[in-house]
């Protein structure tokens, strides 16, 4: 919602400055985004005077001018076909930024000639799109004087974010209201701010309309009135620079008037070319097939769940959300028909939603705009048609009825102290509702105002009562906290969680937090998304994320292409698929990303060493045994994923079936699809996945070291090259549990001295005495218990 201070005073009676405003804004609830003012750009700009133009000695469609901007005359080149001698135009001098393109100008020689600066144009300073000639100001205006003081353009926009329960705040006056109930200044009287008496009808001689609403759920009440005569020129002044000023296009007076209206008063309209109307003009539900060609030039195919606006021959408008193309107004318009409807919000949100069309129409009336504000909000429309385009108005014709049940509860004063935890007087608190518009009687029985469709209760007006006052006025108070040791309030599996980022963090890893929600094409490189959203953010969030390696590698991706050399990303979160009874479920996930330089190039290897498929499972290992698995015990298995690549990948498992974790480098075509080049690893342990350790309540035993030093033995075998080396360590070890605790491989090695086909694999065995040391049979026998175990994987010992 954006509004310049100067539109903001015309309904607050108010000196404060942009600051008071801004801080008493944000002070009351209203935050504000940012705030802008067009003057410090062109803060550098001067009115000037052409005093002569001659032309340039080397180009036909070039003039030398001697320009006068308040000091010596300065030379300028300029191509603009409008300039002459004895013209006033803005000069922008060498060191000025150009507002359009951040050009700085300097002086500079132009085909040979010496320029000091330009002569500006309307789209160059940003104020219009004219570019096709430099400003041409009034005789009047003086000669070096900063061009935006004279022009009164030293007004700043105020963006202001608006919560969708405060529909009231969508307009300029309602933002004023709060502004006022805050002590920032006095509400002007609508009729003052208008010069309008609205308590009479501007209700001509001329028939009403024929308009009617045979859709009583959807649109609840139509009123209309037509004015005759029309002259559809341009907007004045007034009113086209504060719309240009909020970033809208001026288009005509009469579209400029509804457009106005609704950012003035939060009060959406829209006004039809009656030349174009074929009969009663009728809100009805759209017939299934029908078709209407938008303002915005698109076509939206309708259904019988929509509101439209439409005569006997087709559909003019779908109703609170955009007017058609057909019937629009033009600049031969000379009779229209001016709408002022109230729409149910949830009808708006579901048309909004299924034709993935946005307004600002529908943004007001799918927040709820004033149900009472209908005669008032024709009666200014009205006047503006009259005031800037002339005519003659009909009679009014109101078709229906709002929903204007007054909602009324009584209210005990304490309860701003016992909910709110601010200690406000009752006096002042009756002055507050009374300034937003609240009814209160003497004994406390508040009726809400017809705008505060989010007004439904106590605790609400505990809520505006607060941010009035100020919540920085609500005291920090700690909650109660019973003696002794608190008791755990994590559950298991957030604790298990906590324990993964911290290793993760610990080892040297950047967390990331991405979206739930990926484009199509990232989805699909991971076999595609479960979910798709019907109504998305943006089409770059509309899959729900079958993995959490699609995000790390576009964020993988993004610090790539702005210099990084290494990436180590890991994120905690949510993966999203179909569950057992159809339904969406998800998983907790931890997602690992290695990207770039492994160790960057040094002295002693002389170039940088990249990442490989044993760095994610080392990382994989390390997470998963920061989670409480025996990962000596795992399976190493293959089958990751197509995102692997087959030969460098795998997964680790507790059993066959239960798959903790996968591993591996991505598969090219995977990198290729997030842009990045190289080799890339990844890792994903599923936590969801882990069985999770209830407290026993009593402590772990101590740590007892053995008593006897451990004993290694080494083993070399002669393998099937295509067997993996973890079916030979887990045969090892588990052919003497009593005695061998660890296995380990040390060497693999293929070449002279080893039979084609095959490898050496190297293990070393340690074993563990308990009571007393092995003798030399004992060590034998355990010897021949780990050849006899390779033996049956058809392992021979080499010799």
């Amino acid at each position: 919602m954006k509004f310049s201070l100067s539109w903001l005073k015309e309904h607050l009676d108010t000196d404060a400055d942009m600051q008071a405003v801004a801080d008493c804004l944000n002070r009351i609830g209203l935050e504000v985004e940012g705030i802008e003012n067009p003057a410090e750009a062109l803060s550098a700009f001067r009115i000037a005077k052409v005093i002569s133009a001659a032309p340039h000695p080397q180009a036909d469609k070039l003039q030398v001018l001697s320009v006068d901007a308040g000091g010596e005359p300065l030379q300028v080149v300029c191509g603009a076909p409008n300039a002459r001698a004895g013209m006033l135009g803005v000069f922008g001098p060498a060191g000025a930024v150009v507002p359009a393109n951040g050009m700085v100008l300097k002086v500079a020689a132009i085909r040979g000639v010496e320029s000091n600066g330009m002569m500006c144009s309307v789209a160059e300073l940003e104020l219009g799109d004219d570019h096709d000639g430099i400003i041409e100001l009034p005789d009047h205006a003086p000669i070096g004087q900063v061009y935006a003081d004279w022009a009164g353009l030293d007004d700043p926009v105020i963006d202001v974010s608006i919560t969708p329960n405060r529909q009231d705040c969508m307009g300029v006056r309602g933002i004023a209201r709060d502004l006022a109930a805050a002590g920032l200044g006095a509400l002007k009287p609508l009729d003052d701010v208008y010069k309008i008496d609205l308590s009479k009808a501007l209700e001509g001689s001329d028939p009403a309309p024929n308009v009617r609403t045979d859709d009583k759920a959807g649109c609840p009440a139509f009123y209309a009135q037509s004015v005759s005569g029309v002259r559809n020129g341009e907007a004045p002044e007034w009113m086209r620079a504060k719309l240009k000023a909020i970033g809208q296009k001026p288009i005509s007076a009469l579209v400029d008037i509804t457009n106005f209206l609704s950012i003035d008063l939060g009060r959406p309209l829209h006004v039809y070319d009656r030349a174009k109307l074929n009969g009663a003009l009728v809100a009805r539900k759209a017939k299934d097939g029908e078709e209407m060609v938008a303002l915005n030039g698109k076509t939206y195919a309708l259904d019988s769940s929509m509101t439209v606006i439409a005569d006997d021959a087709m559909v003019h408008d779908i109703g609170g959300i955009m007017g058609g193309e057909h019937s629009g107004v033009s600049e031969d318009t000379t009779d229209v028909l001016i709408e002022c409807a109230f729409f149910d919000p949830e009808h708006i949100a579901r048309t909004g939603q299924k034709l993935g069309l946005t307004s600002d129409a529908r943004q007001r009336f799918e927040r709820g705009v004033d149900p009472e504000f209908l005669d008032d909000g024709l009666a200014i429309a009205t006047k503006l048609v009259l005031d800037l385009t002339g005519g003659k108005a009909s009679a009014i014709t109101r078709v229906g009825q709002a929903p204007v049940a007054p909602r009324i509860f009584a209210y005990d004063t304490d309860y701003c102290h016992r909910l709110g935890g601010v200690d406000v007087p009752p006096e002042e608190q009756r002055n507050i509702l009374e300034r937003l518009g609240f009814s209160v009687t003497a004994d406390w029985h508040i009726t809400v105002p017809s705008w505060r469709r989010d007004v439904d209760g106590p605790a609400d007006i505990v809520e505006e009562v607060v941010r009035i006052i100020g919540l920085d006025n609500v005291m920090s108070v700690p909650l109660p906290r019973a003696d002794g040791v608190a008791q755990p309030t994590a559950t298991p599996a957030q604790s298990l969680e906590r324990k993964v980022r911290r290793a993760a963090a610990a080892r040297g890893l950047n967390e990331a937090i991405n979206w739930s929600f990926l484009p199509q094409k990232a989805a699909d490189a991971f076999g595609g998304g479960a979910w798709a959203l019907a109504n998305p953010i943006s089409e770059d969030m509309k899959v729900m994320r079958p993995s959490l390696l699609p995000g790390l590698l576009s964020a993988a991706q993004r610090n790539m292409d702005r210099g990084a050399s290494s990436v180590r990303l890991f994120e905690i979160g949510r993966r999203y698929f179909v569950g057992a009874d159809g339904a969406s479920d998800e998983r907790a996930t931890a997602g690992i990303v290695l990207a770039g330089e492994r160790t960057a190039r040094n002295w002693a290897t002389g170039k940088a060493e990249r990442f490989n498929a044993f760095d994610a499972k080392a990382e994989a290992i390390a997470l998963l045994k920061a989670a409480g698995v025996a990962t000596d015990s795992l399976l190493v298995m293959d089958d990751a994923g197509a995102h692997y690549h087959p030969g460098q990948s795998a997964t680790l498992r507790m059993g066959p079936k239960n798959i903790l974790a996968a591993f591996g480098t991505l598969h090219p075509a995977t990198a290729k699809a997030f842009d990045l080049d190289g080799t890339v690893v990844a890792a994903e342990i599923f936590l969801d996945a882990i069985p999770l350790k209830k407290a026993s309540g009593f402590m772990r035993p101590a740590f007892t070291p053995p008593a006897l030093q451990a004993v290694t033995r080494d083993f070399a075998f002669l393998v099937a090259e295509g067997m993996p080396a973890n079916d030979l360590l887990r045969a090892i070890k588990g052919t003497d549990k009593d005695n061998i605790v660890a296995v380990r491989l040390f060497d693999r090695f293929a070449g002279q001295g080893v039979p084609e086909g095959q490898v050496s694999l190297a293990v070393e065995v340690t074993l563990q005495p308990t009571d007393k040391s092995y003798s030399d049979d004992e060590l034998k026998a355990i010897s021949d218990k780990v050849i006899a175990a390779a033996t049956k994987l058809a392992a021979i010992l080499r010799g």
